[in-house]
């Protein structure tokens, strides 16, 4: 791999990481969909940080989840559409004045939020395993 790329690929993942970490810490910035994209990005760059970021213990679990087809935590879900929704919608009102790219913007934003919510919800196993605990006592 070209050296330029693959610092470009580390660099891109390693900012991913630092706003998937304070996605964790803030409810503005989703974690998973950035957590995911620095996966991608060591995964095309370098072996060892990809193996490093999937067996780190809170933000590998967030990748597993992904790829074993749990899906995405419904919260990351909105959260991602909102962002998503606010810089196109910036974009749209602000930035571009040519209506057919507008238009573009839209159908863009719109796609990608129709992709993000057809994605699996991902669910925590541990309330289910209580609600079916006092269900036997029921």
């Amino acid at each position: 791999m070209n050296p330029l790329k693959k610092a470009l690929f580390i660099t891109l993942g390693s900012v991913s990481i630092f706003l998937g970490i304070i996605g964790i810490i803030l409810p503005l910035l989703p974690t998973t969909p950035f957590l995911l994209l620095a996966a991608y990005c060591y995964a095309r760059s370098s072996k060892r940080l990809y193996e490093k970021l999937l067996h780190t213990k809170y933000l590998g679990t967030y990748i597993k989840n992904y790829r074993a087809g749990k899906g995405i935590p419904f919260k990351s879900k909105i959260i991602a559409v909102l962002v998503l929704w606010i810089s196109v919608s910036f974009s749209i009102f602000l930035i571009v004045p040519l209506a057919i790219v507008q238009i573009l913007l839209f159908i863009v934003a719109a796609y990608i939020t129709y992709y993000i919510m057809s994605l699996k919800t991902y669910k925590k196993q541990e309330n289910s395993s209580i609600v079916s605990k006092n269900k036997k006592f029921i």
